[in-house]
């Protein structure tokens, strides 16, 4: 039995107010405001703590004590709340090709949705850090197709579809996905592999990104970036545990977890490691 959402309080936390028919104009707005509200951040893996996928951990963190999150409680609170307002939508999995074309040949480690509106299919993706998307995408091949921010399209299908963000004249591969069924224990799997495992970045780099109008922030370790749509972007070295907190607070809005190992993890990022070997 699906767990129930906190509609109220996800559309507090959003900003939401307007129609919930489970039609396209519902949907966009829902995909706009999510990313530009709730922040894209790892410090659960990078704390060493668990990433619960169960509803009420992720009402309580992502709603509750204004935290984010990476793209399994992003799209999971994204797509439960979507069926509780009547919309079809299932997960998919994807490869990241962002960073490492030889990831194509990799399991997945990227959690995305399909959503189904008058009988059209479109993917939804509130949770990929820096290039997030801001808009769902018309499943169709070839097509490029602008969002708030950038513009993508989709290449493929017929089982592997990538996902392409074009920056200046050029497109890149961002992801690898098919239209697979996917099982929640599966989810369960990779999200405890990606949470816990040395090599996995998300557990030793520190990752946040916020996707507000106009504009896009992205905080990688000590590097700050503000990147408008049209414009240059704008960055920052920090230099101290301190300037770190001060930006994950005012600028991503993050409330900070109460751990006694998070001024030490985050004075670790000043002085950066090689990540461990696969």
């Amino acid at each position: 039995m699906a767990e129930k959402v906190n509609l109220k309080g996800y559309f507090e936390r959003i900003g939401f107010a307007g129609s919930i028919a489970p039609t396209l104009m519902t949907l966009d707005l829902l995909h706009a405001l999510h990313p530009a509200t709730i922040p894209f951040e790892n410090l659960n893996p990078l704390l060493g703590e668990p990433v619960r996928l169960d509803q009420p951990s992720l009402e309580k963190k992502l709603l509750t004590d204004k935290r984010g999150g990476y793209c399994f409680e992003h799209n999971l609170l994204f797509m439960r709340m979507l069926q509780d307002l009547d919309f079809i939508v299932r997960p998919l999995l994807a490869r990241v090709v962002w960073t490492n074309p030889d990831a194509a040949s990799l399991p997945p480690s990227h959690m995305l949705l399909l959503v189904e509106v008058n009988g059209q299919n479109h993917i939804a993706d509130v949770g990929f850090g820096g290039l997030t998307l801001t808009t769902p995408l018309r499943l169709r091949a070839d097509s490029a197709q602008t969002t708030p921010h950038e513009t993508f399209r989709l290449t493929g299908g017929e089982p592997d579809w990538t996902l392409e963000v074009k920056l200046a004249e050029d497109w890149r591969p961002v992801y690898v996905f098919t239209l697979d069924e996917v099982s929640e224990d599966s989810i369960a799997a990779i999200n405890h592999r990606i949470a816990t495992d040395p090599a996995s970045p998300f557990t030793h780099e520190l990752r946040v990104a916020l996707a507000p109008s106009g504009k896009r922030l992205k905080l990688q370790n000590t590097k700050f970036t503000r990147q408008p749509t049209d414009g240059e972007a704008d960055y920052r070295e920090l230099t101290s545990a301190e300037d770190i907190k001060q930006v994950l607070t005012e600028d991503f809005g993050i409330v900070l977890p109460q751990h006694d190992r998070l001024d030490r993890v985050l004075a670790e990022l000043l002085t950066p490691k090689p990540a461990p070997a696969a």
